[in-house]
């Protein structure tokens, strides 16, 4: 085999190392993050059904929720099962294909979670700040048309990722000091100049958090604005409660982000990057969910007729 064919072997798996723990230690992390995927996929596939059914939730804001629980059950699906192999064997190998897949599916579902958590700033400024013109702006087509460009933006900006990433040469290390295939790690493994790759992982992640980020805090801006112009404090209390929600899951998503790839690696040890992306794919897909149906007195009333409806 001449050098230039060795140096041109191309890898057809990673080797996922997981996190480095003793036996006993794996074991309660996976009863632990078992419980945890269960329940999240439990409480999204609920509301998913209360809104599917329940009349009283045929809104835009519930039909935006629904919507966000789909993309958390798609993104705990993509990363938690393959991560359970690798903790119960403290490590576990991954095709090439399939991580290709996973980076994809993982990368647009965070994608589309941020233009989505955009499109629900602006159905709550829309809802407080033009209460009069709510109901003919966020019309149900309307809905529907901002929902679709969410995933189609997610899916087609991450798919641009991807096709550069296939175009870089792999042929080794294949180790992935990881739990799941996230794009750094796998474009630091390329034999190749990723220069390009990276380049446009920056610009588009880039794009994804600041202009996103700065739409919502426009609109907060302005919501806050104008729930300070009401004159009683019920008044005020009860414009702030249909946001805050909204408002607890961004702060979540984004810090979460922001910690994983914005603020400086060279602080970080590889623990704490694991740490800081289990906060983001298995945490957030459950507190979501809590949020929505704790703070939320219709998503309640909804279960409790339900619940009453059955045993009847």
């Amino acid at each position: 085999m001449t050098l230039e064919k060795i140096n041109t072997t191309v890898v057809t798996e990673f080797i996922m190392l997981g996190f480095e723990a003793n036996h006993n230690v794996r074991i309660i992390m996976f009863i632990l993050l078992l419980l945890i995927y269960c329940f999240t996929n439990l409480l999204n596939f609920l509301i998913i059904a209360l809104v599917s059914t329940s009349r009283n939730l045929h809104t835009p804001m519930y039909f935006f929720i629904a919507q966000l629980s789909i993309s958390d059950i798609l993104l705990t699906s993509v990363i938690v099962p393959k991560m359970f192999h690798v903790l119960l064997h403290q490590r576990g190998t991954i095709a090439f294909s399939d991580c290709m897949t996973q980076m994809y599916l993982f990368g647009s579902s965070e994608a589309f979670e941020c233009l989505l958590l955009t499109v629900m700033s602006y159905d709550r400024y829309v809802a407080i700040c033009n209460p009069l013109r709510y109901n003919s702006i966020m019309t149900r087509k309307c809905c529907e048309i901002l929902a679709i460009t969410s995933w189609l933006g997610g899916f087609c900006i991450i798919f641009i990722i991807i096709l550069s990433t296939l175009t870089l040469n792999f042929c080794g290390p294949n180790i992935i000091d990881h739990f799941f295939c996230d794009f750094i790690p796998i474009i630091e493994l390329s034999c190749s100049d990723p220069y390009i790759v990276r380049m446009e992982v920056c610009f588009f992640g880039l794009l994804l958090i600041s202009i996103p980020l700065t739409i919502i805090i426009f609109s907060y801006s302005k919501i806050i604005v104008t729930i300070l112009r009401i004159p009683s404090s019920t008044g005020r209390q009860k414009a702030f409660s249909t946001c805050s929600s909204h408002l607890i899951v961004v702060s979540i998503f984004y810090w979460s982000l922001f910690g994983v790839y914005v603020l400086p690696t060279k602080d970080k040890t590889l623990s704490i990057s694991k740490i800081l992306s289990l906060l983001y794919t298995v945490f957030t897909p459950l507190i979501n969910p809590i949020i929505y149906s704790l703070k939320n007195n219709d998503i309640k009333k909804a279960l409790h007729d339900r619940v009453h409806r059955n045993v009847r």
